[in-house]
């Protein structure tokens, strides 16, 4: 991420410190517009195409897409330099994290709160969390990072290899894991949410990186990523807005269920952190490497599983609500951990 506002600890402007208030707004204008103006909202949930909402998907894009730019694939070959950190974050994100989530739902769900919700709005729910659990943190990754004073070549890297795996594992995961709960898993809608939303932006990110770098190099990509930053956070905004206001009514009736939907969430992001955190710690991996794999596992591509969640079981389902709570969840988690981190530094090797 362009250094555009030194001002900030860890190079972050005012306005990134701050998400997790601009965020809560955006949740309560959602809520309010959404009750405000249904038929406003009705209409924008129907403006989908074999159950992919039209403007949720301009909005993903918007927060995708520039990620997608930043995503430099001659950094594979810096692989091998210090593998430990690449090893914890990738058995962490395929091997470890979308099946604690799903054991963590189920327990919850079918059986701490069995009497609290019904069977089939479990599944739902359950079905969300899987999705959460499956996609591995993409675009807020460089925040987490930057926030801690991580290595950016080296989450660069990361990030490169998460996206590559992703292509080809996400779909056969979330099926496996969500034919696992009884829950019918439409394959085509699914496989069509991969190529939108992760194949699709990254050869358009690759492309105009491309073209990009012949223009003026690296410069002229951070340049460039530096212009529609602002447009990215505007999206995440915007896209907050409309789920709530989508979900709004469904939120308002049941608060209940919000709060019961982020246990296993805040159980599944911090118990993540401490396992990846930890390996890396015995493992002595430098910090800078250390505190970004940790919280690269420990966060979500939200985005993604927010639409794929639309897609499978259109905006008024209990998978999109749940993945909406991941949203609300997430920033305030990922702060406090990025705080813990930066308090421990001294745990662990500077080079």
């Amino acid at each position: 991420m362009t250094d555009h506002t030194a001002d900030a600890p860890g190079g972050m402007g005012t306005f990134e410190r701050w998400l997790s208030l601009w965020v809560a707004l955006a949740m309560g204008a959602g809520l309010l517009l959404g009750n405000l103006l249904p038929g406003v909202f009705q209409t924008l949930a129907g403006a989908e195409i074999a159950r992919v909402n039209l403007p949720v998907a301009l909005l993903i894009w918007a927060m995708v897409y520039p990620m997608m730019v930043g995503v430099d694939f001659g950094a594979l070959r810096q692989v091998g330099d210090r593998p430990k950190g690449l090893v914890i974050t990738l058995a962490v994100n395929w091997l470890i994290k979308p099946f604690t989530m799903a054991i963590l739902g189920g327990f919850f769900f079918h059986i701490v709160f069995a009497d609290l919700i019904p069977f089939a709005d479990a599944q739902q729910y359950l079905a969300g969390l899987i999705l959460l659990g499956a996609a591995p943190c993409t675009a807020m990754v460089f925040v987490w990072s930057q926030l801690t004073r991580g290595d950016a070549t080296y989450t660069l890297v990361q990030v490169s290899v998460n996206d590559v795996i992703m292509v080809f594992a996400f779909a056969p995961i979330v099926a496996l894991l969500l034919g696992v709960t009884d829950i019918v898993v439409p394959w085509q809608t699914l496989l069509i949410s991969v190529l939108l939303y992760i194949v699709i932006p990254l050869i358009a990110g690759i492309a105009t990186r491309s073209r990009l770098m012949r223009q003026g190099g690296e410069a002229a990509v951070e340049a460039f990523r530096a212009r529609v930053k602002p447009i990215t956070i505007l999206g995440l905004l915007v896209t907050v807005v409309l789920l709530f206001g989508f979900q709004g009514q469904v939120i308002l009736d049941r608060p209940l269920v919000i709060a019961l939907i982020a246990v296993p969430l805040l159980l599944q992001s911090y118990g993540i952190f401490i396992v990846a955190y930890g390996l890396a710690r015995a493992w002595r991996v430098p910090f800078n490497v250390a505190a970004p794999c940790a919280l690269i596992g420990t966060s979500n591509f939200f985005e993604l599983a927010v639409a794929v969640a639309i897609s499978l079981f259109g905006l008024g389902s209990g998978a999109a609500l749940a993945t909406v709570v991941g949203v609300l969840v997430e920033v305030p988690v990922m702060l406090s951990l990025v705080g813990f981190a930066n308090r421990t530094r001294h745990w662990f090797p500077n080079t």
